[in-house]
């Protein structure tokens, strides 16, 4: 399975475009890099409703039309206006609200692990899981946002150090890493500080 990415915008949010088909966490100044690298785009998945993640689904969706998956608990986010941007609105097609997607003949898990936000996802497509802003390269999403919350980090990074396997994690920002690499440093750093 083949994996595009580009850091875009001024948080270098990475946009990924996987296989071809499915974009994943459009944000700033996504578009025309979008359109230039995907040949026949299925649909939008979102990690998470933080405008870095979000700003360019509106004209991604109108330009292509393709659908937008978001968690449940995140789509009150889409109405708010968080951080004094005003990020363009767009309907969410798909409510995430079970784990186990298909989407356009393909397995696609969303696992939900709130903390940076209420409806913050994972996605896992074959051997590789895009983590948002959950799990970054020896590091964790921040928790003092509007709607995070510490408690449900702890309970989510526990969860993670759950999963018995391991795949390629890449981030909403930064560089890849793996779940084995990162259980360690959540297990002997970040369950510590928090």
């Amino acid at each position: 399975m083949q994996v595009k990415y580009k850091a875009c915008g001024d948080y270098q949010t990475n946009c990924y475009i996987i296989d071809d088909r499915f974009i994943i966490d459009p944000g700033v100044n996504a578009t025309s890099w979008v359109i230039e690298n995907i040949k026949n785009p299925k649909a939008i998945l979102l990690t998470h409703a933080h405008f870095d993640h979000i700003w360019s689904v509106a004209e991604l969706k109108e330009r292509l039309n393709i659908p937008v998956y978001l968690h449940k608990n995140d789509v009150f986010m889409i109405q708010e206006n968080l951080f004094g941007f005003k990020v363009p609105k767009f309907d969410i097609d798909y409510i995430i609200e079970k784990e186990n997607y298909i989407i356009d003949n393909t397995k696609i898990k969303f696992r939900h692990f709130p903390g940076h936000t209420p409806g913050c996802i994972t996605i896992e497509i074959d051997e590789f899981m895009f983590s948002g802003d959950f799990i970054f390269n020896s590091s964790i999403g921040r928790v003092d946002f509007p709607y995070s919350n510490i408690n449900d980090m702890k309970k989510s990074l526990k969860r993670f150090l759950s999963l018995d396997y391991d795949k390629i994690i890449f981030a909403g920002h930064g560089d890849k890493t793996t779940i084995k690499k990162e259980q360690i440093n959540i297990k002997n750093h970040w369950l510590k500080v928090l």
